[in-house]
């Protein structure tokens, strides 16, 4: 299927907000002068996005939305985030000006050690116990109603539990996930995604989830200390207990290790291209860092005119991206273990340095190995309010199905984020890898919601699901947006390449254009045609012209806008 007809967008429109949009084309001046401001969520799923609407209408703002958002995708895209996972949330607070980074990432258990990975296959690692690190998603955005927020984790439940309670209809995107082989993991459980006869639910057939709705109940009545230390955390520590490579796959979690788990709000990753000031989330992300990097380092070359054509724009890119990567893989991980500050690959020395080793002419022939598996399926969502606070937030469980491990009667999935950590705790030249197992520390992602601002103004939030390939698809969005100006639907719908570590391993969509695969092979670089969209951008903005926001759903997946 062509990905990019933007027919396929989802957006969805009450009477105000037509009227609204029609008052803006007739009479440009007057709406922007007149016309009343109105909140905006971009999710993966429209019923998600209902969610987020329905409590800014109900008073909420942007951080009760998304924490309402967060819990409704639980139910209705399981396969990609929820309670048995973990995310990463920018906030940003319209009255003050200030943009805080919450880093809820599972943590690797205090029994978890450098070498656990090490000797099994990789399918083995990441669908066993072992692979489970403590979720922090409940934690993360019971901390964001608790210090932003204006109502209770209770109330921000209910949409979910109603969804939950009632059930869906199977969307093709989720009835092709249940089609998929790491799906076959959830027969051996208690889920309610499969019929009587073991086949998957189909499109259209109603998922009903009533432990899930219980979990909700308990978590509305008793708090997220329930999740941690009560009864829902023995459960979670049970089910890691599972193992399809014996004893050494079973789950090192502790009741400790759940009492333990710690929120931080972290200082953002800032960076300035092109008068705009990009805002990200700082290590263990290593999503911002390596798109500032990637755009530092071309740059210099965005004022020429040749910078128009896109083989020529995506030649460099991919270049770029190449050495971002490198540097992501040999200096990047937890806080706690990195010897380099973030800051020291966006400096404008090194990114001089960097931006002259690219090439314009043909690559080398070189013989590219192929990338580690990781995780794809995650999510992201972006929400503004009527106030100007706007959330933009991925979160994950990492694999499609997370790691397959259901938690008997709570109705939810546990994460197999602990893959992320390097295999091996050494890298290719001996040196211990900043990204090694460790007890207590966070695997290094590369998730990176991202937040714009212009003339001391917020004016973009975006971000992807993806693994490795969300630092490409931002920078694409990001390029799209602030370098050619093109429309947010342009952009979003463009088929896109995905840069997959260090030696310049490529991914292109099957949209791709052939004459652009042929001219980018011409110039030495590897493309594989990936059967999968890649990525899934949801986006909320704010027209600088106009004065109105605006937001735009991915159709790669079950996208959605809704105007409160």
């Amino acid at each position: 299927m062509h990905r990019s007809n933007i027919s396929n967008y989802m957006f969805k429109f009450n009477f105000f907000t037509f009227f609204y949009l029609l008052l803006i084309l007739t009479f440009p001046t007057l709406a922007a002068e007149e016309a009343p401001v109105v909140g905006v969520v971009a999710t993966s799923h429209p019923l998600a996005t209902e969610a987020g609407l329905s409590i800014l209408r109900a008073g909420g703002n942007a951080i009760d939305a998304a924490a309402a958002v967060q819990f409704a995708l639980n139910v209705v895209e399981p396969q990609s985030s929820g309670m048995g996972g973990g995310a990463f949330i920018l906030v940003y607070i319209a009255k003050t000006h200030q943009v805080y980074a919450v880093d809820a990432r599972e943590v690797a258990p205090q029994l978890a050690t450098p070498d656990q990975f090490m000797g099994h296959r990789f399918e083995e690692n990441s669908s066993s116990g072992i692979s489970v690190g403590v979720p922090g998603t409940v934690a993360g955005f019971n901390a964001l109603l608790n210090q932003w927020g204006r109502m209770t984790l209770g109330q921000v439940l209910q949409p979910a539990m109603r969804l939950a309670q009632q059930g869906f209809a199977v969307t093709p995107y989720l009835a092709g996930a249940l089609k998929d082989h790491r799906a076959k993991l959830l027969r051996e459980s208690n889920s309610p995604f499969f019929n009587q006869d073991g086949t998957p639910l189909r499109v259209g057939q109603r998922l009903v989830q009533v432990e899930l709705a219980h979990t909700f109940e308990i978590l509305a009545k008793e708090g997220a200390t329930s999740f941690y230390r009560g009864e829902i955390a023995h459960a979670i520590v049970a089910a890691q207990r599972s193992s399809r490579m014996g004893p050494a796959g079973w789950g090192r979690m502790s009741l400790t290790d759940l009492a333990n788990y710690h929120v931080y709000i972290r200082k953002a990753l800032a960076f300035d291209y092109q008068g705009y000031h990009l805002v990200g989330m700082p290590p263990p992300s290593s999503g911002a860092s390596s798109l500032f990097e990637a755009l530092g380092i071309v740059s210099p070359y965005t004022h020429d005119k040749t910078w128009q054509d896109r083989a020529y724009r995506d030649h460099l890119s991919l270049q770029a991206l190449s050495m971002a990567f490198q540097d992501r893989e040999n200096f990047f991980g937890d806080p706690e273990q990195m010897t380099l500050n973030p800051n020291a690959v966006l400096t404008p020395s090194f990114l001089d340095q960097r931006s002259k080793a690219l090439l314009l002419g043909k690559l080398p022939n070189q013989l590219i190995p192929l990338p580690k598996p990781s995780g794809t399926n995650t999510t992201h969502f972006s929400i503004v309010d009527k106030e100007g606070n706007v959330v933009s937030c991925t979160s994950t469980v990492e694999q499609l199905w997370g790691s397959g491990l259901w938690v008997n009667q709570y109705g939810f999935l546990l994460n197999n984020e602990l893959t992320d950590f390097d295999a091996n705790p050494l890298l290719a030249d001996g040196k211990p890898s900043p990204n090694q197992v460790k007890a207590g520390l966070r695997p290094r992602s590369s998730m990176s919601p991202i937040l714009v601002f212009h003339q001391g103004r917020w004016i973009l939030a975006y971000g992807s699901p993806g693994g490795p390939t969300i630092i490409s698809t931002l920078l694409q969005v990001t390029q799209g947006l602030l370098d050619l100006h093109n429309t947010p639907q342009q952009v979003i719908s463009e088929p896109r390449y995905a840069v997959m570590n260090g030696a310049g391993f490529t991914l292109i969509e099957q949209s791709f254009p052939v004459a652009l695969e042929n001219e980018l092979k011409q110039l030495g670089h590897q493309l594989t045609v990936n059967p999968d969209a890649q990525g899934s951008v949801q986006a909320v903005g704010l027209d600088e012209e106009y004065h109105y926001y605006w937001g735009a759903a991915d159709p790669r997946r079950d996208g959605s806008v809704g105007y409160q």
